[in-house]
């Protein structure tokens, strides 16, 4: 069997290293928000360039949070895109404002500002791109349209930790940004994580309070919070991956760059964009074609794992149905939820078993 992901082999890559900070937090005797959080905090705020970082227990909690922490509720409007994760909205929705789409760019998979501004109103109060798979959304843009507007702008990064942006991290970009530390992300802990960047200090104080229960002092509550702290135990593993995922970002994107150097004269894929301004760390890597149902087959036949990155587009889910959305009303991401597909990528892929991917490719569709 070849992996979509191969989380075995990464964890054997560091097994070692984990077992001792593992250890480390049984001996100390801290095991919720302790000093590996304290550290993990401080070491990804200072590579992030960021004045916080807010460890949380996950990525849908990083957004509900950070939404909360600005105020933002009933009647709100956030603009986001269609394409993506379902809990990019589902945290606009859980704090009980309005997800707003719009449609992606067809080179980038992600926020298209020529479509923002059609979209907001009086009531929009935020924009949310994701960087997704790993490819850095169109941030300058994205920022002055929210000037201009008197708009926040939250990154929903969890998919791209260690991406750049015009020499910028990834999580540096906007008024805030969350990320994701599920274990299938480039940087990943064994269960759930997640973290808050943001140079606001006041912003960083709520989301704090937020996250334990609304409070800074036991026993006392200021206003109604969220149980949304992160383990010890998973800011130990997340310390030591934080020492790789540089280095295992960059074995992504020559693996990346081993797929296109084989794949790029196939008529019957597309495969992801590269650009200049910005570095794709390729959470996933992923292909269109329109003989995806084919090349899945073939792939599965040979034991080769795949993935379908998004098969519904938000605004055609069942919970949206009374925003009155249809199939149309978005065109580029409703094409890619029926053209896209995701194939092996991960640090520890051996080029032995990316050639038969790649030969089983070519031989496939429309070759």
């Amino acid at each position: 069997m070849i992996n979509l992901v191969n989380l075995k082999r990464q964890l054997q890559s560091v097994k070692e290293e984990i077992l001792q900070g593992i250890k480390d937090v049984i001996d100390n005797g801290d095991y919720i928000l302790g000093p590996k959080v304290k550290e993990l905090e401080e070491k990804i705020a200072r590579k992030l360039g960021v004045r916080e970082a807010i460890a949380v227990a996950n990525g849908t909690d990083a957004l509900i949070l950070t939404l909360d922490a600005y105020g933002i509720g009933k009647g709100d409007e956030v603009i986001t895109t269609p394409f993506t994760f379902f809990a990019t909205a589902e945290a606009i929705s859980r704090v009980g404002a309005i997800p707003v789409f719009a449609d992606v760019d067809p080179l980038t998979f992600n926020l298209n500002p020529l479509e923002i501004e059609k979209r907001i109103t009086s009531s929009t109060k935020a924009i949310i791109p994701v960087h997704l798979f790993g490819l850095p959304s169109e941030m300058d843009e994205l920022n002055e349209i929210a000037k201009k507007h008197g708009l926040l702008v939250i990154e929903d990064a969890c998919q791209a930790f260690g991406a750049t942006y015009k020499d910028r991290w990834v999580g540096s970009l906007g008024d805030a940004a969350c990320f994701s530390f599920f274990p299938t992300k480039n940087l990943g802990t064994i269960g759930d994580g997640g973290v808050i960047t943001t140079s606001n200090i006041k912003l960083a104080d709520k989301i704090r309070k937020l996250r334990t229960h609304g409070s800074t002092k036991k026993y006392y509550h200021d206003r109604i919070g969220y149980n949304s702290r992160l383990d010890e135990i998973h800011a130990a593993i997340l310390l030591v991956n934080l020492t790789k995922i540089d280095h295992w970002n960059e074995e992504r994107r020559k693996i990346a760059g081993r797929y296109r150097q084989y794949l790029k004269e196939i008529s019957h894929i597309k495969l992801p964009n590269e650009l200049s301004d910005r570095t794709h760390i390729y959470h996933l890597y992923c292909i269109e074609s329109d003989y995806r149902k084919e090349i899945i087959g073939a792939l599965y036949k040979e034991k080769i794992q795949t993935g379908i990155y998004y098969p519904r587009c938000l605004h055609l889910q069942k919970v949206y149905s009374s925003f009155n959305y249809k199939e149309g009303d978005f065109p580029i991401a409703e094409s890619l939820s029926e053209r896209l597909f995701a194939i092996p990528m991960h640090p520890f892929l051996t080029e032995s078993e990316q050639d038969k991917i790649i030969e089983i490719i070519k031989e496939t569709g429309g070759a």
